[in-house]
């Protein structure tokens, strides 16, 4: 990465010269101290989905005091921000604020220590195991930029906070609780997410960058018994294992194999007892996919698998297997043009062609779409990556990061400096663009 270096050693020089001072990048580096600060409080205090009331008084705290209009309570536990500052489009900037139930083994000063006792009377740990921090204070440093530059921007700015990322449910509350109608709508959302990439790169995807995920549930009915008398019986248990194996085909052999899918059964239930074939057998899935045709292929499909296979085991008419996919859903996160290509060229004129990369899509989950896919004629939307890995972890693998800690993971642990420093350079720039005076509206 000695590219990156370079880059990184001409940013700082640039920095140190006032003939070549950038503003913006001289301010958040002066702010960065104080939002590592909160960076650190907030990964140390985290809250689970739809709980995240101390979270979120902190930042409408914070943003509050920068002449924003805050409202707290939305779809929940949601915070929303407006500064309007003139004529002009209306941009929508979103964080998420949920932490996971991942008893944290990172080592770090500033871990959480924090224990709930969850469903089912289990306790466990909770981290901000997927980088909201990161989120939250990329989102505090913005507004700060931004309430600090209303000179440069006309229009108006919606910032929010959002619960329930994790479990794929805030955006829908938030919505479901008027943000279109109660707020101004916007015209363009963004928003980052921490990524597995070294520290201070950008990442971004044209298209689509994260999957439908979808959760199904199959239940095989069979006709229970003896075990020692399995002719007597209809077995669920290895009607189960057939559909199991079935189901795999699906992606193999009817999807083309340039459309991304998959189809995992990451749970299958049945049975009490080592001689008793019992009358039932539960499988969970989880199905990815990129397209609503995909999508609902896959669904259908799995439909299909299920039953046939029962049909060919001789299961009666009034037992077929029962297929259900849940109401709740996360819709593929899609990046919409033309302003994405607009962002991506703004970041690399301001980074650098070697710190903005083109990465992968994900087969992830995230609910982010639900804000472009609400009005997708007039809403534009872009969904962007920042590097989080630290030099020294990322030298140690020689950059494979199958060889790192990933996202959800107890060890998940940001380099906080030049993490939040460029997603908060980034996130403004972008913010800066979008709203910039005389732009012919």
């Amino acid at each position: 990465m000695k590219s990156l270096a370079i880059v990184t050693l001409g940013f700082a020089l640039m920095t140190a010269a006032p003939s070549r001072a950038d503003p913006l990048k001289d301010a958040v580096t002066a702010d960065l101290p104080s939002l590592v600060k909160l960076y650190q409080e907030l990964h140390a205090a985290p809250e689970l989905s739809n709980k995240e009331v101390k979270t979120a008084a902190r930042l409408a705290k914070e943003i509050r005091g920068l002449g924003f209009k805050v409202t707290t309570g939305v779809g929940g536990t949601g915070v929303v921000a407006v500064m309007e500052n003139g004529p002009g489009p209306v941009l929508m900037l979103r964080t998420d604020m949920d932490a996971l139930p991942v008893t944290e083994a990172t080592g770090l000063p500033y871990a959480s220590k924090v224990r709930v006792t969850g469903e089912g009377g289990v306790e466990t740990g909770v981290m901000h195991a997927c980088g909201h921090d990161i989120h939250m204070t990329s989102w505090v440093g913005t507004a700060r930029r931004m309430a600090a530059l209303r000179t440069q921007w006309s229009g108006t700015l919606v910032m929010i906070g959002q619960p329930a990322e994790e479990i794929g449910a805030g955006a829908k509350q938030m919505l479901a609780d008027g943000l279109y109608t109660r707020f101004p709508k916007p015209s363009a959302v963004i928003a980052l997410h921490d990524w597995p990439m070294l520290a201070g790169m950008i990442g971004y995807v044209p298209g689509y960058a994260m999957a439908n995920v979808d959760s199904v549930d199959v239940v095989v009915k069979g006709v229970g018994g003896h075990g020692a008398f399995p002719q007597n019986t209809k077995d669920p248990v290895v009607l189960a294992a057939r559909i199991v194996t079935t189901l795999q085909t699906i992606v193999a052999r009817e999807i083309d194999p340039q459309d991304a899918a998959v189809i995992t059964v990451g749970s299958i239930h049945g049975g009490t007892k080592h001689n008793i074939i019992p009358d039932e057998v539960k499988l969970q899935l989880t199905v990815r996919s990129y397209s609503p045709e995909t999508r609902k292929h896959l669904i259908d499909a799995i439909g299909r698998v299920a039953k046939g296979e029962a049909i060919s085991a001789g299961i009666p008419e009034d037992r077929m297997p029962v297929v259900s996919v849940y109401g709740e859903f996360t819709p593929a996160t899609f990046n919409t043009e033309p302003l994405s290509q607009r962002i991506v060229d703004l970041f690399k004129k301001r980074f650098g062609e070697d710190r903005v990369k083109q990465i992968p899509p994900s087969m992830g989950g995230e609910d982010f779409s639900r804000y472009w896919l609400a009005d997708q004629k007039n809403i534009q939307s872009t969904f962007f990556r920042v590097g989080a890995i630290p030099q020294s972890k990322w030298d140690a693998a020689k950059g494979d990061v199958n060889a790192l800690p990933g996202l959800h993971s107890a060890q998940w642990a940001p380099d906080p400096e030049p993490t939040i420093a460029a997603g908060v350079e980034a996130l403004t720039a972008a913010a800066l663009d979008v709203l910039a005076k005389n732009q012919g509206r």
